[in-house]
């Protein structure tokens, strides 16, 4: 059973994948930035979901998605009309370790459109080998594909800046990874997957000219900003490259104050897995929490806890210094990329402050509030609280329903108290309960994509149902609107969840 999902957010254009308008900018950098070669498509191939929403971004109709040419397009069988399809080559830090070159082991970059919703790189990610696959087969399992399908589009809903997925593809084909299991192409969308890595490639080369034409590319496409002077401002001939730096590392802190406000753990956030745009890239090991701990660790490969929650501000701040150092190369001039770099935590905590301080139902954050917030995480973490619930909760007891957040903890008498302290701080405040509530509503979310829901999906999925996949998309593109006919999405995870494990191979 496959489906199509989600209304477009604009008119679509194009009746077929021809009649799609096609850039290719990052195929038209110098050829030692990627391999050109064809994806090596999936045998008996079938459409499982297809996202309308997403097509509707680059102008596809959405009868296009029930195609032929589709299907052979998105299974790495045909090639895109107009595209020009390559592998891109980077290196990268692996859990602090320098790995060299990396690069794109089971990715195809097709093409990029100009869609009404932007300029969008087209990537299958499960296609096949290429020169960077290493010892990779170039495959993607079903269980991992739907993981990313599903993640992409709830973080969207979450309005955290994110890849996007246009098809998921299954086959018949089989896999190793700790079993044996099915093959699937996700297609992914972006406006560019350069990443942190991308930079640091050419810097481990010492070539300081490619890092410049990478980062000329980058300012041209999507940071014109950068270009313009600072008025009154003193500035050398490498002022654009610092002025990249420093909105990439506001665009990073911002993205990390989205993560912890919502329980998020990327798992994996190695160099070649940040993306110099801000967004959320590459979702193997992710997860959404459910009993709150402040060191919880989601990827099970990760056994020194490097990636933990409470940990990934500070790993986000050790990666952009690798950037830093790679731009170095042409920039030149320590203490002012340094000077940039000290920017970051103050932008952080800036940003997660904010984002704190709405779903705590305050108006403006005051230093006070630190404590606050410290003493809440700390109980939710030694009861091990439900951290999308406990959040969610909190406005129901302003509306005066004390008793579903203090059930989710052991010890209701502390939790009550923490409530009461809550109540004092409104008070120095002028908004009214309901309209206090309300807003912490719009920033709370009471759906969020569980490990057990994704798993939920995937068994549906392995036996051709894709129903879930359709519900859940549903439910997670509204997160904070409560959906009656969906309240079993809404719930604490059932004990079975427990026993979920993902890993570097999910």
């Amino acid at each position: 059973m496959s489906a199509v999902s989600g209304a477009s957010p604009r008119a679509p254009r194009a009746a077929s994948l021809a009649e799609l308008p096609i850039s290719n900018s990052f195929a038209a950098l110098p050829p030692a930035f990627y391999t050109r070669l064809a994806p090596q498509g999936l045998n008996a191939p079938r459409l499982l979901h297809a996202n309308e929403q997403a097509a509707g971004l680059i102008g596809l109709a959405p009868e296009v998605l029930r195609t032929e040419a589709f299907l052979d397009v998105f299974s790495g069988r045909a090639p895109l009309p107009g595209g020009d399809t390559l592998a891109a080559v980077y290196s990268g830090h692996q859990f602090g370790i320098w790995a060299g070159q990396l690069g794109d082991g089971r990715a195809h970059l097709l093409g990029e459109v100009e869609g009404p919703g932007g300029n969008w790189e087209l990537q299958l990610k499960g296609a096949g080998m290429t020169p960077y696959s290493r010892m990779g087969d170039g495959r993607a399992v079903l269980r991992s594909s739907v993981r990313e399908y599903l993640a992409s589009e709830a973080m969207n809903g979450l309005r955290i800046p994110t890849t996007r997925a246009l098809a998921l593809i299954v086959s018949d084909d089989r896999v190793m990874r700790e079993t044996v299991e099915t093959a699937a192409i996700v297609t992914r969308m972006s406006p560019s997957f350069v990443r942190f890595g991308s930079f640091e490639h050419w810097a481990a080369r010492r070539e300081p000219a490619m890092v410049q034409t990478l980062a000329d590319y980058v300012i041209d496409r999507f940071y014109p900003e950068c270009r313009h002077p600072v008025p009154g401002a003193e500035e050398g001939p490498q002022a654009p490259l610092v002025r990249l730096l420093d909105a990439v590392v506001g665009r990073t802190a911002r993205l990390m104050a989205d993560w912890q406000s919502v329980g998020f753990c990327h798992g994996v956030m190695n160099t070649d897995n940040m993306s110099i745009l801000g967004l959320t890239l590459d979702y193997g090991p992710y997860g959404f929490m459910d009993g709150f701990r402040l060191d919880h660790v989601c990827n099970h490969s990760d056994t020194e806890g490097r990636y933990a929650w409470n940990r990934q501000p500070s790993v986000a701040l050790w990666n952009l210094y690798r950037l830093a150092g790679s731009l170095n190369s042409v920039i030149q001039d320590a203490d002012v990329v340094k000077a940039v770099l000290d920017r970051y935590e103050g932008a952080f905590t800036q940003a997660f402050h904010d984002r704190m301080a709405a779903k705590l139902g305050l108006e403006a954050w005051r230093p006070d509030d630190e404590g606050l917030l410290d003493d809440l995480l700390k109980l939710m973490h030694e009861q091990r609280a439900d951290f999308t619930l406990a959040f969610r909760r909190l406005s129901g007891a302003v509306r005066g329903d004390f008793q579903p957040f203090l059930d989710l903890f052991i010890d209701r008498e502390a939790a009550r108290e923490w409530l009461g302290r809550l109540q004092q701080r409104h008070e120095a405040e002028p908004r009214d309960a309901g309209s206090r509530a309300d807003a912490m509503d719009r920033v709370n979310p009471l759906y969020v994509l569980r490990n057990h829901l994704a798993e939920l999906a995937i068994r549906a999925a392995a036996q051709g149902d894709a129903s879930i996949i359709e519900e859940l998309l549903r439910v997670l593109r509204d997160p904070y609107t409560e959906q009656p006919e969906f309240a079993r999405y809404a719930g604490l995870p059932p004990d079975w969840a427990s026993d979920l494990e993902v890993s570097c191979s999910s």
